[in-house]
């Protein structure tokens, strides 16, 4: 992966990207408003599911007006996401946060499968009545991974555990600093 992110940061698109003096800063404004759709719409959903919230809309309701929108933040999210990684991959890359985050956003993916497969696909039955058990954890997992997910992309902006400071060795292992080129 060293090699695809090293030849990455050295095309003319990445560079100018990067280097541009708008283009960047809006990708980064369009990322964040898309979080704010793609998780704010999730978190309504699992606060239902939760009984902390909405308790007298249906969920079947809910889910039809709110999950296209979600579905629309989390294509935003996905664009911006490739295009901010594409701006500067080598320093992502060889971020712990940002492996974090990519752990966190499998795990969030796999949760909202399972949801959407096994949880959600009786929803009318239970549309007033009490939610059942499985669903509640589906929210759980989910306000929890999302949370986590925002938390360590925020991470990622800060350079505490980049290759290029004076790192311990244990920082050197965890973001992997023998890759990284020595004028990145």
């Amino acid at each position: 992966m060293d090699g695809f992110v090293i030849w990455l940061a050295g095309t003319q698109w990445s560079i100018a990207l990067h280097e541009s003096l708008y283009m960047y800063s809006i990708t980064e404004s369009a990322h964040v408003m898309a979080i704010m759709l793609f998780v704010g719409t999730i978190m309504m959903v699992d606060l239902r599911f939760l009984g902390v919230s909405y308790r007298n809309t249906p969920v079947s309701e809910m889910t039809a007006k709110i999950l296209p929108w979600t579905v629309g933040g989390f294509v935003v999210l996905c664009i911006t996401g490739v295009m901010l990684f594409y701006a500067i991959p080598i320093r992502t890359w060889h971020s712990i946060w940002f492996r974090i985050k990519c752990v966190l956003l499998v795990a969030g993916m796999i949760n909202a499968a399972w949801s959407a497969l096994k949880v959600e696909h009786d929803k009318e039955t239970w549309d007033r009545g009490p939610t059942p058990r499985k669903a509640k954890i589906a929210a759980c997992v989910s306000l929890f991974v999302w949370t986590f997910v925002i938390v360590f992309g925020r991470l990622i902006a800060y350079n505490w555990t980049d290759c290029d400071q004076n790192q311990s060795p244990f920082v050197q292992q965890i973001e992997d600093c023998k890759a990284v080129p020595a004028d990145t």
